[in-house]
């Protein structure tokens, strides 16, 4: 079985859009409540019930509190146990070493309710168009741009800067298939975004993405010049959330796209091992000791983020599992130094971002394509190894 999402974009009245902010924010409530619950009152549960806080108990004191507040027995009680579900497997992934500690969930940040797929059937209504049932807002309208299986596990309604959108998690038959295909190395960068060991290449539409970065420069501008709590101001950040997400939107989906491609054509797949987290961190320093080129490395971070690097690593990750791929990751020390050819590490060989000439053996290429070659390389070579069987470790070939 494989789960899957669909997401498409809703399209909801004004009274259904009321209901929607309603129902984020009761759930929203409940899920601090109850997380405030197990970090501060779990001592006195305990002593006055005789056993831990879990979602079993939590979903009983629900109960008692509908009973109490109307408004919150207005919104189905099937969201409000999905956010308490929620919150048990946050726990869970905590104890487990998974993930941080829980925090309260903030308002319109990662504004979401969900139901269980049984109680929202949907139809389709014509070739474009379908419409979901949801429990106590009625049928809203989505855009259908794919196919869907009919039966679903779990339906969200999701809203970001573009509006609201509506997620179907479905389980398919899915028999993961024999792969055969070849293996490529590629060197994810700046400039350009990826480089194959093929020697092509894959590029954002930079055109367009400076465009819209440009419109949010004049837009943040505007903002700025806005008196605070005005409506004005207000409609202001909106057109600059609304641009952000534009381009996050699109460099979403060319990640999508690239990555299908790549997972179809290719059985492994070599990536660099980076630390985006480390590779972006601020340049500022401390009052005691400053940071040096501040304004170039902040410069830097923005153009490592605009690639959404880890983004594609994720999606082409999961992609070639589900054709029967791998994904290989391997140290990212020397790639862009090291001649794909002879080997030779020199780093007066890398004459340029878009050059690359070794001093050893005098092998012309492209920068990226040459370290694209240089990973796929270390990605799919077997590392040598003694008569008893361990590893040897490889010791790279330096120009003094």
């Amino acid at each position: 079985m494989l789960n899957r999402g669909y997401k498409f974009r809703l399209y909801a009245t004004a009274e259904q859009g009321v209901l929607f902010g309603q129902y984020v924010a009761v759930c929203r409530l409940v899920y601090n409540l109850a997380l405030e619950q197990r970090r501060d009152w779990w001592r006195q549960f305990k002593a006055n019930t005789g056993s831990s806080i879990s979602y079993a108990s939590q979903c009983r004191e629900l109960t008692a509190l509908r009973a109490e507040f109307d408004w919150i027995a207005a919104v189905s009680i099937i969201c409000q146990q999905q956010a308490l579900r929620d919150l048990d497997r946050t726990f869970g992934n905590f104890f487990a070493g998974r993930a941080d500690y829980p925090t309260p969930r903030k308002r319109g940040l990662n504004d979401a309710f969900r139901f269980n797929g049984r109680e929202c059937p949907w139809r389709k209504l014509n070739a474009k168009w379908g419409a979901v049932k949801l429990p106590k807002i009625g049928e809203v309208k989505f855009r259908l741009t794919r196919d869907m299986p009919v039966t679903v596990k779990n339906v969200t309604v999701t809203r970001d800067d573009l509006g609201w959108h509506v997620v179907f998690s479905t389980e398919v038959e899915h028999d993961v298939p024999q792969n055969f295909g070849p293996a490529v190395g590629i060197d994810r960068g700046v400039v350009r975004t990826l480089a194959l060991s093929d020697g092509t290449f894959r590029d954002l539409d930079r055109e367009r993405l400076n465009l819209l970065d440009r419109r949010a420069r004049k837009q943040a501008r505007a903002l700025s010049r806005k008196k605070r709590g005005s409506r004005r101001r207000a409609e202001a950040k909106r057109l600059v959330a609304h641009t952000k997400a534009t381009a996050a939107r699109l460099r979403r989906h060319w990640n999508h796209e690239r990555s299908r491609e790549i997972a179809d054509a290719f059985g492994v797949v070599v990536l660099e091992a980076l630390d985006t987290k480390g590779m972006t961190a601020s340049a500022k320093g401390t009052a005691a000791k400053p940071g040096r080129n501040v304004r170039q490395k902040a410069g830097l971070n923005r153009a490592i983020l605009n690639n959404n690097w880890h983004q594609f690593e994720t999606f082409v990750g999961y992609k070639l599992a589900a054709n029967g791929g791998q994904l290989v990751k391997v140290p990212a020390a020397y790639t862009s130094q090291t001649c794909s050819s002879c080997g030779i590490v020199d780093k007066a060989s890398r004459e340029s971002q878009a050059t690359f000439k070794c001093g050893h053996c005098g092998h012309a290429a492209n920068a990226d394509t040459n370290a694209a070659r240089n990973i796929l390389r270390a990605g799919t070579q077997p590392a040598p190894r003694l008569a008893d069987g361990r590893s040897v470790k490889r010791e790279l070939k330096r120009v003094a």
